[in-house]
């Protein structure tokens, strides 16, 4: 690599990028950025998968436990807090990491996003309505129908809505900036989608050995708020408040988290820039970094 370079790692949830960023970072002398919007926050530990203490003192990471879960944070503000990071760490290091994946935090970084309009409250309270009367479908199909080409997470449907608060201003919901001063190389993992979810199975049965019961039951007082409406959470908080039977939630954890890899596959395919890989091609991967 002969510019400053940010190295890009994106793919589905447990096909292996957090074990492949370590490697890379020692590899470059690097440090790594968490493009995860849960890892963000402190106390959500065994159900975010965040990197254990070991990888953590390893390798530096940044975006890890920044955040109480009372606090809100958007990709606006993380792609606006990643660039002074990088500004400083690209003084230093000729590469660094961003791994993750929450790809509306990956293109706010790489591509720009545009969260320069000013809430719109009253249309807010309208889509919420909307959203509470008929569910998520009804505000995706409206945010689909305004911009069919959005870069919002379609199963957040906080971010759908102000997708569509930033179109009513008049604004897109994306925007390309300007050339930053550090060339991109993204990689995006493969993997055969029946390994894939035999591996995000593997994953649940780990978690809730590991303790994400318990993890749950500290933060049922929170519940209710945004950090906390996430795969593996939500479902456990249903069986805590006698919605659902132990067996059945683990079911709908495992069911949710493959729901959410086929979005994150989906969503990955617009990287058509980027290099493609199994997370074994350790050998390929580096020959196309070093390219």
């Amino acid at each position: 690599m002969s510019a400053k370079t940010l190295i890009v790692i994106a793919g589905p949830t447990a096909i292996g990028k957090s074990s492949l960023a370590l490697k890379l970072a020692k590899e470059f002398g690097s440090e790594i950025i968490s493009a995860d919007s849960r890892q963000l926050y402190r106390k959500l530990n065994i159900g975010t998968a965040k990197p254990s203490k070991e990888e953590l003192e390893q390798v530096k990471h940044h975006f890890i436990d920044s955040l109480d879960v009372q606090e809100d944070y958007s990709a606006g503000q993380f792609a606006r807090d990643c660039n002074k990071l990088l500004e400083d760490a690209f003084k230093e290091r000729d590469a660094m990491i961003l791994c993750g994946g929450s790809g509306l935090y990956i293109d706010a970084l790489v591509k720009g996003f545009d969260t320069a309009s000013e809430a719109n409250l009253p249309l807010r309270e309208e889509l919420n309505a909307l959203l509470e009367k008929e569910g998520i479908e009804a505000i995706r199909k409206k945010l689909l129908n305004q911009d069919p080409e959005t870069q919002a997470e379609l199963d957040n449907p906080r971010r759908i809505i102000r997708a569509l608060e930033i179109l009513a201003s008049g604004q897109k919901n994306t925007e390309t900036k300007g050339s930053p001063s550090y060339q991109v190389k993204g990689i995006v993992l493969e993997m055969e989608r029946e390994q894939l979810y035999e591996r995000i199975n593997a994953r649940v049965d780990q978690m809730m050995e590991d303790g994400l019961l318990e993890e749950v039951k500290s933060l049922l007082s929170y519940q209710k708020l945004n950090a906390l409406q996430t795969v593996g959470y939500k479902e456990l908080f249903s069986f805590l408040n006698e919605e659902l039977s132990l067996e059945e939630a683990i079911a709908k954890i495992k069911q949710h988290s493959r729901n959410y890899a086929k979005r994150q596959i989906t969503w990955n395919k617009r990287y058509e820039e980027f290099g493609r890989f199994q997370a074994a091609d350790y050998a390929e991967i580096i020959k196309f970094l070093k390219n």
